[in-house]
C-alpha cells in the first residue's frame, strides 16, 4: 500500500512530517484529555457541541484534523489545498452538526464531507473533463476486490504513481484512494461517496483497470 509520506507529487510541495500522525501539538488540557479519551465516542461529543459546549468540538477537531488533511492531500496532491480542504470540512461540519444522524458512523458522514470538498478542488485545480459516467454496473464476480500487481500498492516510484492517479477522473480516483491509500473497504467508501456497494466496487474495479493500463504506457513509453 502506498503509505501517506512516501509520495511527494511532482511539482507539488513536501509534506510536513508533524502533519503524519497523532494528536496537534499545544492543546489545551481539557481538549486533550476530551480528544484522548477513548470512552468518549464522537456521537457523545456531538451531543455535548449540539447542547452548546465548545471544548467537545475541538476535542473532534483535534481527533480528525490530520486524517482530514491526509484525506484532501491523497486527492487534490498539494499541501496548501489540502489545508484549505480539511479548514474548510470542519467549517461545514459545525454547521451541519444538528443534521448528524447519530444512528450512523461519525467518521463516514465526515469523511464524505472532506472528500465532497477534495473531489470538488481537485476539478476546480484541474479545470476538470466534467463528463460524469453513467453508474451502468456490470457483473462483478470477485467479492474481495483483489487488486492483483497495481503499482498503487507499493511506495517505490510514488512520483509516477501520482502522474498516473492525475490521468483518472475524480470518481475513480476517489475510490482508489480511499481503498489502496487508506484501506477503506467498499462498505465503508460507500456511504462517503453516497453510491451503492456495487457502484463503489465498479468504480474500484474500473479504476484499478485504467491505472494499471496508464501505468503500464507509462512504463512503456507509450504513454501520450
Amino acid at each position: 500500500m502506498l503509505k501517506a509520506n512516501a509520495a511527494a507529487r511532482p511539482g507539488s510541495f513536501a509534506v510536513p512530517a508533524s502533519a503524519a500522525v497523532g494528536l496537534p501539538p499545544g492543546l489545551p488540557t481539557a481538549v486533550l484529555q476530551l480528544a484522548e479519551d477513548g470512552a468518549i465516542s464522537d456521537a457523545e461529543l456531538v451531543r455535548r457541541t449540539l447542547a452548546g459546549q465548545h471544548d467537545p468540538f475541538s476535542a473532534l477537531v483535534a481527533r480528525y484534523q490530520k486524517r482530514a488533511f491526509w484525506i484532501a492531500w491523497h486527492v487534490v496532491g498539494r499541501v496548501e489545498d489540502a489545508r484549505d480542504v480539511a479548514q474548510e470540512a470542519f467549517v461545514r461540519l459545525f454547521r451541519s452538526l444538528d443534521k448528524y444522524d447519530f444512528t450512523r458512523s461519525f467518521y463516514t458522514w465526515f469523511y464524505r464531507i472532506v472528500m465532497n470538498l477534495a473531489i470538488d478542488s481537485l476539478r476546480k485545480i484541474k479545470s476538470a473533463r466534467g463528463q460524469c459516467l453513467d453508474d451502468v454496473l456490470p457483473t462483478l464476480t470477485d467479492e474481495r476486490e483483489e487488486a492483483g500487481d497495481v503499482p498503487l500498492q507499493r511506495g517505490e516510484e510514488s512520483g509516477q504513481v501520482w502522474s498516473v492517479l492525475d490521468k483518472l477522473d475524480a470518481k475513480f480516483r476517489a475510490v482508489l484512494v480511499l481503498r489502496d491509500i487508506h484501506g477503506l473497504s467498499c462498505r465503508e467508501i460507500a456511504p462517503i461517496l453516497k453510491v451503492t456497494h456495487a457502484t463503489a466496487r465498479w468504480r474500484l474495479h474500473r479504476g484499478r483497470l485504467m491505472f494499471k493500463e496508464h501505468w503500464e504506457r507509462a512504463q512503456g513509453g507509450t504513454e501520450q
